[in-house]
């Protein structure tokens, strides 16, 4: 690196300055969040056509995303998680890229996804536990979130 980057790379850090990643940062924590909630789809072993759907809305809706895009993302998110061995590095890239906001969003997407098909089984209630616990997100607000997602679903 020569020296003059150096310098103003030491200058932003305490100037306070943001880098200029951040398109990169808003990608990465589109697909983590999407290849967490497409393990949501996925978890208990079947994938229903309203899960699919609103996997796909609240994509759209969080992310401002066109239809297409979404798509497109969905297909990414899916051959993540096909790879990922566990949660932790979807939650670790939210949890660094994320304020308490965001995260309780993102628990909240999880608890839209699996609530889609009507029945909130035994492995999707552990999925969200699991990943607000690695989000930082407390039980308490886990728990409020879910009563909030349902009254909707109600």
């Amino acid at each position: 690196m020569a020296f003059l980057d150096k310098l103003k790379e030491i200058a932003d850090r305490f100037s306070g300055a943001e880098p200029e990643d951040d398109d990169l940062d808003e990608e990465e924590v589109r697909l983590a969040a999407a290849a967490l909630l497409v393990h949501a789809t996925v978890v208990d072993g079947e994938v229903s056509r309203r899960e699919a759907e609103v996997l796909r809305d609240v994509l759209e809706r969080r992310f401002d995303l066109d239809h297409g895009q979404a798509g497109r993302l969905i297909k990414e998110a899916t051959q993540k998680e096909k790879d990922a061995v566990d949660l932790y590095g979807f939650t670790s890239v939210l949890t660094r890229h994320l304020d308490r906001a965001g995260r309780l969003k993102i628990v909240e997407m999880l608890w839209e996804i699996v609530m889609a098909d009507g029945v909130i089984h035994e492995m999707e209630a552990n999925l969200v536990w699991r990943a607000a616990e690695l989000l930082g997100v407390t039980s308490r607000d886990r728990i409020r979130l879910r009563k909030s997602v349902e009254s909707r679903f109600s």
